[in-house]
This record gives C-alpha cells, structure tokens and sequence, in this order.
C-alpha cells in the first residue's frame, strides 16, 4: 500500500474526520467564550472591583511605578496576575457551560429506549435446541419418549417383588 492511499485512508475514517470537526467547533466556541467573558462578564465583575479590566492588574517587581501593563513590561518584569484570574474566569464559564451541555445530552439520552438486543447467532440458537433435548426426558431426537406404564415404555417395578430379581 502506497504512502498517499494509506494516509488517504487514515484521513477519511470517520473518527478522524469527526476529530477534525469537534476541533473546529472546539475553536469557534472558544471565542464565543472569550467575546462573552470580555464583553459582558469581565465589565460587570471589573466595575464590582473597582477596575474596567482584570488584564491591567499586575504587581512591579523591579519598583517602578507604571500606570498600564505596558508601560510596567517595558519598564522591567512584572507579575501581571490580572490576565491569569480573567483566564480562570473564562476557564470556569467554559468548563461550566460544557458540563451543562453533557449533563443535557445524558438526560436526552436515558429518556430514549433501550435498543433490542441482537438475535443469537445461528450456531447459539443450534446449540440451545441441543441443550433442550438432552435435558428433556420428553423429547428424544427420534421422537417422543414413551412413559411408564406405555407400550414400548419401561415396565412398572413390582412393589410385592424384592429388588433386584427378575
């Protein structure tokens, strides 16, 4: 098998392709995350605290004084802890929202029936019908089984006779 048909192959399975498509939609969701972080969530919880934007808080470690993250950067290192507790932040929403999501998908998927079983194999059903006829004295596979006391049947036992005479 060729290089080019084996990856061809490799690349089509479904599994690949479905990869392949939870990544990109993985991707778009997280900037739906971050929009709705940055745009609506981070205001509210910035204006609680006092600031606009938790990505502007950082703490200089060289003892300058700045105004902006920027300037801070430029001027020396900084410990800019504001962007880390807005990535906490987005963390939360999404792992909070994804966990909404398969929480819901688990509910639609135990209101659905239970699948039929599938039918035994063909050997198994054999196999099941052998089994039925050894342990019935009933059946026998030439036919019915005469019972006591039946033409062709065992004999009653003489109660008055003792055992094992004849």
């Amino acid at each position: 098998m060729s290089f080019t048909s084996e990856f061809k192959e490799f690349a089509l399975k479904g599994n690949v392709v479905d990869l392949a498509v939870g990544v990109i939609i993985g991707g778009a969701f997280g900037k739906i995350v971050d929009s709705m972080v940055g745009d609506l969530i981070m205001p509210v919880v910035g204006r609680i605290f006092g600031g606009l934007d938790f990505n502007n808080y950082f703490l200089p470690l060289a003892g300058q004084t700045a105004t902006t993250l920027v300037e801070a950067k430029k001027a020396g290192a900084v410990l800019a802890y504001g962007s880390s507790i807005t990535i906490a932040i987005n963390f939360m929403i999404l792992a909070l929202i994804i966990f909404l999501m398969v929480k819901q998908m688990n509910r639609m998927k135990r209101n659905q029936p239970a699948a039929a079983p599938p039918a035994p194999a063909e050997d198994v059903l054999l196999l099941r019908e052998i089994r039925d006829a050894l342990l019935s004295p009933a059946r026998s596979v030439f036919g019915p089984v005469p019972q006591e006391g039946e033409a062709g049947g065992p004999a009653k036992p003489d109660p008055r006779r003792p055992l094992g005479t004849a």
